[in-house]
């Protein structure tokens, strides 16, 4: 038996280093390749061959869209704000915010399932006393923690869907919460995308072509007061049953 079990986990070893290698190499090779064109400059230089594609092949662009989407996210790629700019500029709000919502998603939670699949296990084990009352409270809390999380843009996207892996919460929880909060965000940044005349306006401006400083802030500020709003619901009706099962305690002594 404990031949076996060696033998269980130095192939799970195997599978693992095997996932990691194959993700490294297409990591590499479609930065090393797409990079440049996934710029803002690179794009805006192929605005009329990307405009005419688009006319020509319809249905060819909606599939290649939300796959090279789901690719950037799920390998944690930069580019995935500039893609989504874009997108809202070439596909208009609606379109453009559908497929940046359902393929964002889906990036994310393949990176979370590649983070749960290559380092849970080894942090678990590791830190696994240390974290058992962290992993108590996140199966808890964990769906109001990734919501607020989600709509606070100065975590990382890779950051969240990398560290949330390591955690016990559910995939399907963690797909639906990220689905819906990220739906603002992704919002705002398709709209950004969809009010511009052409790509040139996005690469020199950015989203700054659409909202000023103060406005973005404004914005920014109330995503992050969105995502909190659910954590303080929570903790203040737990303040209020711990407050309204106080008194019968005590009563229950009196008598």
């Amino acid at each position: 038996m404990p031949q076996n079990s060696e033998q269980q986990t130095q192939s799970g070893l195997v599978k693992k280093l095997v996932v990691l290698l194959v993700v490294s190499i297409v990591m590499v090779l479609t930065y090393t390749q797409f990079g440049d064109a996934l710029t803002l400059q690179g794009l805006a230089q192929q605005e009329t061959e990307l405009l005419n594609f688009q006319q020509e092949h319809p249905v060819l662009v909606y599939g290649a869209a939300f796959l090279i989407y789901v690719i950037v996210t799920g390998l944690s790629l930069p580019g995935a704000a500039v893609l989504t700019l874009v997108y809202g500029w070439y596909f208009g709000l609606l379109r453009g915010f559908i497929i940046v919502s359902f393929s964002s998603t889906a990036g994310a939670t393949l990176a979370f399932l590649l983070s749960r699949f290559l380092f849970r296990n080894a942090i678990q084990n590791k830190f696994g006393q240390q974290l058992a009352k962290f992993n108590e409270s996140l199966e808890r809390e964990g769906p109001f923690f990734l919501f607020t999380l989600r709509l606070i843009p100065a975590v990382p996207f890779f950051v969240i869907n990398a560290v949330m892996g390591l955690t016990p919460i559910r995939t399907f929880t963690f797909w639906w919460v990220s689905q819906v909060g990220m739906l603002a965000g992704t919002l705002v940044y398709v709209y950004a995308g969809s009010s511009v005349p052409n790509l040139q306006t996005l690469a020199d401006k950015g989203i700054n072509a659409v909202f000023t400083p103060s406005q973005f802030t404004q914005i920014i500020v109330a995503f992050v007061l969105l995502g909190i709003f659910p954590l303080v619901v929570r903790f203040t009706m737990k303040l209020f049953k711990r407050s309204k099962a106080q008194p019968e305690v005590e009563g229950e002594f009196k008598t």
